[in-house]
């Protein structure tokens, strides 16, 4: 599996797979030809179909500045190696394609040339929690520690990085209020939730803020701004969430915090290693089940829990969210997405706690849970994979067709 530092990024939103991706793969390509008189980039399949409210063609022309770029797009054609395909290449002054690139955006900002994860990267031998569980078991240590055998010690002053950003992100979504951008109008609401849950009681308090946080991340994602993917951008509230709110309940230094991220960090790499956290490929319960399972193993792991509690609380946050749809309204992160992350957050906290309430036996493995998802996402069927074709997104445009 590759190092952490592949699956936490820091960027711009917001969509890892749709903008990260491709801005990275164009500023690759437009690098190997400094001579092209003009570039001409064809998107494929869900990269197309969700590309414009995604502002892929605004990412891919980032990315090549200054030269002229065309963009093609081909939302129903599906190339073999992954849904989210671009075909670069770079033109002469004739008009003549004088070299070409096809890779694949594969999700959490992450390119490939095949659309699988590079085959050379070994930052972790084991690639189950099964075989991770028995080799914390024999040596006596956390999971923490097992990622700091494999990353090394410089991976603190990452993953403090990583939490700087992500608080920040928090920060200024809570800060900020008004209208994000896209033709769906819609209001933040971050700064009003937030108000209200300091206001609450005890029993409402904790859901308020924990909702606050993560709608505060998810809006600025959904505005443009720096946020980290945790895996993606379309889930990068989840997480930052639940670790501000311990946070704030939890007397531990920031060590603790770290070393939950190092966790949450292992769990989502075991899913994409395993699986997928491409919306495109497998769903929503690629992006936002697998940071509801990230941000509960965190939790349960800063609340004292065992190394079995935490699987057993990731399990669970991964497991309730089979069969989660994307379905972007108007191919923006905005609706289902924002409120998702929200729900996520809560119910991370909610896993976390039912695992500390065990002793962390249970009979369905987070192993077995990661395969099923990856079928249920291979089952679903193209209009739920971002492509904007189904469920709430096209409710949405048949309703705008019935007023047009």
């Amino acid at each position: 599996m590759e190092s952490l530092r592949e699956l936490y990024r820091t960027g711009v939103g917001p969509s890892s797979s749709h903008t990260m991706g491709p801005k990275r793969a164009a500023e690759t390509f437009g690098r190997k030809h400094p001579e092209a008189a003009s570039f001409r980039v064809t998107l494929f399949a869900s990269l197309a179909a969700t590309g414009k409210g995604h502002l892929t063609d605004v990412a891919v022309e980032e990315g090549l500045a200054p030269k002229a770029v065309e963009i093609v797009w081909r939302p129903e054609e599906l190339l073999p190696g992954h849904p989210n395909g671009m075909l670069f290449e770079a033109m002469s002054a004739e008009g003549k394609a004088d070299a070409e690139w096809l890779v694949y955006s594969t999700g959490g900002g992450a390119i490939s040339e095949t659309g699988m994860p590079p085959a050379s990267s070994h930052t972790y031998d084991l690639t189950t929690m099964e075989d991770i569980l028995e080799h914390c078991r024999k040596e006596g240590i956390p999971f923490w520690q097992y990622v700091e055998a494999c990353e090394g010690d410089e991976i603190w002053d990452f993953l403090r990085d990583k939490l700087h950003h992500m608080l920040a992100a928090l920060d200024r979504g809570l800060a900020t209020e008004g209208i994000l951008p896209g033709v769906l109008g819609l209001t933040r609401k971050a700064w009003t939730l937030h108000q209200k849950a300091v206001m609450s009681g005890d029993h409402f308090r904790r859901t308020g803020k924990i909702s606050a946080y993560a709608l505060a991340v998810s809006e600025e994602n959904a505005a443009g701004g720096t946020i980290v993917t945790a895996p993606t951008c379309g889930a990068c509230g989840v997480l930052p969430a639940v670790i501000r709110y311990l946070m704030e309940v939890v007397e531990a230094d920031e060590i603790i915090f770290l070393r939950a991220l190092a966790t949450a960090g292992l769990i989502g790499n075991l899913i994409k290693y395993n699986a997928s956290i491409s919306g495109a490929e497998v769903g929503c319960q690629g992006e936002v089940g697998t940071a509801c399972a990230m941000a509960a193993g965190a939790a349960a792991q800063i609340l004292g829990g065992t190394v079995r509690q935490v699987e057993y609380a990731a399990e669970m946050g991964l497991e309730h969210h089979l069969g989660l749809t994307c379905d972007p309204v108007a191919g923006l992160v905005q609706i289902p997405c924002i409120e998702r992350n929200a729900f996520a957050a809560t119910r991370a906290m909610n896993c976390a706690d039912y695992a500390l309430f065990s002793d962390g036996s249970h009979l369905i493995s987070f192993d077995e849970v990661v395969r099923v998802m990856r079928e249920t996402g291979q089952d679903l069927p193209s209009p739920y994979r971002e492509t904007a074709e189904g469920g709430l997104a096209r409710a949405y445009s048949n309703r705008m067709g019935e007023t047009d």
